[in-house]
């Protein structure tokens, strides 16, 4: 194991680095854009030291409020900065079972770290860099062993979880560790969810989300892939079978369409389909793994947030000549995330902003085009961005072989059509409390499956949330 050395930094120092965060090592963008590496290499020790000495250890703790799983933030910052990277990781899994997760693919510029007290006049501090520093040290030099944790006797109740996404993993995750039987019911042959079908392996690779996974696994957590819950079973027949509770994370996979011409034409994707082909089935090891993919040599994807910026980098590794991002808005209101909108711009996807698809141009079946329209922001809308509106004779036509929609996702229905008494809003998604509990009894919803898509963290802390309700639940029940 590498010696670790503290260095001891004077006032004159600390002021001097407080004022910028260490940068990431990273891939150089031409030789990333022809691989499936990640992007981001992760601190070394010494950059994890120098990082952890900007921390103030503020006594209000703001960064912890700005977290939905509320990880101790400045607790395993300071352990970082004493060099104790194993105790850090975990204090971090007293929260947070996900933290080489979470520390890759969350948003912590709009959560923790917006909230740091450092951000006021510099740079915040780099809570998730650290937050993956120490989930990496630990899955090299201490097992990633989920945490040192005394699994109380067995409480005799059996819990089940649909879907082995974030909000099922951290929900699975907690009722192991208060003595539950759980077993997890994921409908992809891997489990993961969105994590290992959604997120490219440049960003968040298999292995990490494996390691994470055998972490809970660990636990006791049983996980039966190749499921499809209100297929293979309904939720009514898993609480005959003996389930005292049922938790549904399912997600929200239900991918959306423009409904604009020539979307049925071939070479049309949406983004979902896309990008399953390629992370969880392998599409770009074709003949080496059966299943094809069109390798695109001129690709467009329409959308503007972190899954659009995914299925463009994506089409770019597997050799595309040219990607264009077609957005209808400008940079500004671009919902990804600054790094992947950084990261695209460097290795050279097109941006084409004020830019609105109108008809998906075809040739014998195949894709030849997308028709689009150029756009001028009015006045805002609902969501408080100004309203994109068409400029009248602006048409104009890219021309392209590939097409892939990423303008979000929707509702499966398979579970709803599958579960009377199940409420739904009008959109088709879960309606759940606060706690997750819905309108049956004993059954409980968290994630994207009641909000609608959101990110990793916000689906893990309604995870958290939904499994103190499920303890609560079962713990008030006279077993007998």
């Amino acid at each position: 194991m590498t010696e670790i050395k503290i260095h001891e930094y004077t006032k004159e120092e600390l002021k001097a680095i407080r004022k910028t965060r260490t940068k990431m090592p990273e891939q150089d963008a031409v030789a990333r854009g022809k691989n499936f590496e990640e992007v981001a290499l992760g601190y070394n020790i010494e950059d994890a030291l120098r990082e952890a000495n900007r921390c103030m250890f503020c006594a209000k703790k703001l960064c912890v409020n700005g977290c939905p799983v509320e990880v101790p933030i400045p607790e395993f910052i300071k352990l970082v900065k004493e060099g104790d990277f194993l105790g850090g990781a975990k204090k971090i899994k007293e929260k947070n079972p996900l933290p080489a997760v979470c520390g890759r693919v969350c948003p912590q510029e709009s959560q923790c770290e917006s909230l740091c007290t450092l951000a006021k006049k510099n740079e915040p501090v780099a809570i998730g860099r650290l937050e993956r520093f120490v989930a990496d040290y630990e899955r090299m030099h201490g097992g990633g062993s989920n945490g040192e944790v005394d699994k109380p006797k067995p409480t005799g109740f059996k819990v089940a979880v649909i879907g082995s996404g974030p909000a099922g993993l951290v929900v699975a995750s907690d009722l192991a560790k208060l003595g539950h039987d759980v077993t997890m019911f994921e409908a992809l042959h891997k489990a993961g969810g969105v994590l290992v079908y959604g997120i490219p392996e440049f960003r968040l690779p298999k292995a990490i989300v494996q390691s994470e996974v055998d972490g809970i696994k660990a636990l006791g957590v049983d996980i039966k892939a190749n499921s499809v819950i209100g297929k293979l079973h309904t939720i009514d027949e898993l609480i005959e079978a003996g389930f005292d509770a049922v938790f549904i994370g399912s997600g929200a996979g239900l991918p959306m369409f423009m409904n604009i011409p020539g979307e049925n034409l071939n070479g049309v994707y949406s983004a979902n389909e896309f990008l399953t082909r390629t992370n969880l089935m392998k599409a770009y090891l074709f003949p080496e793994f059966d299943t094809p993919i069109k390798k695109g040599a001129h690709v467009a994807v329409v959308g503007g947030g972190n899954v659009a910026m995914d299925a463009a980098r994506t089409a770019l590794r597997l050799g595309a000549e040219n990607v264009y991002l077609v957005y209808r808005r400008s940079m500004e209101e671009l919902p990804a995330r600054q790094e992947e909108v950084h990261h695209a711009i460097e290795e050279g996807i097109d941006f084409r902003l004020l830019t609105n698809p109108v008809e998906v141009i075809g040739e014998e079946g195949w894709v030849r085009g997308i028709k689009c329209i150029k756009m001028e922001l009015g006045e805002p809308d609902e969501s408080g961005r100004r309203r994109p509106v068409p400029i009248e004779g602006s048409e104009y036509t890219i021309e392209v072989d590939t097409v892939v929609i990423a303008i979000g996702t929707g509702s499966n229905p398979i579970i709803p059509d599958s579960t009377p008494g199940l409420d739904l809003n009008k959109w088709g998604y879960i309606v759940a409390g606060d706690n997750g509990q819905t309108s049956k009894p004993g059954v409980f919803a968290g994630g994207d499956i009641v909000t609608g898509a959101a990110t990793v963290i916000l689906a893990a802390g309604a995870g958290r949330k939904a499994a103190n309700a499920i303890h609560e639940y079962l713990m008030s029940k006279v077993k007998n």
